[in-house]
């Protein structure tokens, strides 16, 4: 299994490109904006996603997905309480003074503790909301799909509509620390890191 990190947008949020390393299975994950530079690396890798998953829908996650959503007629999983902010997105932009695409179309609700298997793509969900109320992580074998939750010294703002710092809190000490120290986590913005090295680091969670 591979994982490609796309820095995209405004908001330099990372988009995911994971994929089996025969080529055969390729998920993409919060594809939200730059879409003609996804599409090349799919293009260069010879690459034909499956499905979209995304771990919320703020703007920058959300942006332009549509787009590629139609280039590769995609079903996207989403969770449902994520709804009003996917339906909210031209206004999100208007906030920011950025044009937006279509609000995307999804197929499918995530919620907590779905299994999902794509060949060797085999993860489940865990239902951590506070930086919105259905956000979403993504847990792999050995690595995890962090979104806007936890980040390499840092957490998800909660000044966002349906933000909530005590429920956020409440979601990485409960749902993201049992998880074994040694995995990785990949988050929404910014580097890489591990559940062990933010447990032991991260200002926000002593």
């Amino acid at each position: 299994m591979r994982i490609q990190t796309l820095s995209v947008g405004p908001f330099q949020m990372n988009a995911y490109v994971i994929y089996s390393d025969d080529r055969k299975n390729c998920l993409l994950i919060d594809p939200g904006d730059e879409i003609e530079k996804i599409k090349s690396f799919l293009e260069k890798e010879e690459l034909k996603p499956r499905a979209i998953f995304n771990t919320h829908a703020h703007i920058d996650h959300i942006r332009f997905l549509a787009d590629i959503q139609k280039a590769y007629d995609l079903p996207l999983y989403l969770a449902e309480e994520e709804l009003p902010l996917l339906n909210y997105l031209p206004k999100q932009g208007a906030m920011y003074g950025l044009e937006t695409g279509a609000v995307p179309t999804v197929h499918h609700f995530l919620k907590e503790g779905q299994h999902y298997d794509f060949g060797e793509l085999s993860f489940h969900t865990l239902h951590t909301p506070g930086h919105s109320p259905g956000s979403i992580c993504f847990v792999f074998d050995d690595f995890v799909i962090s979104g806007d939750v936890l980040f390499y010294n840092s957490i998800g703002r909660t000044d966002l509509y349906m933000g909530d710092t005590d429920q956020l809190l409440t979601s990485i000490r409960t749902k993201l620390w049992p998880l074994d120290d040694s995995m990785t986590v990949y988050p929404g913005h910014g580097p890489a890191t591990s559940i062990g090295r933010e447990k032991k680091y991260n200002p926000f969670l002593k």
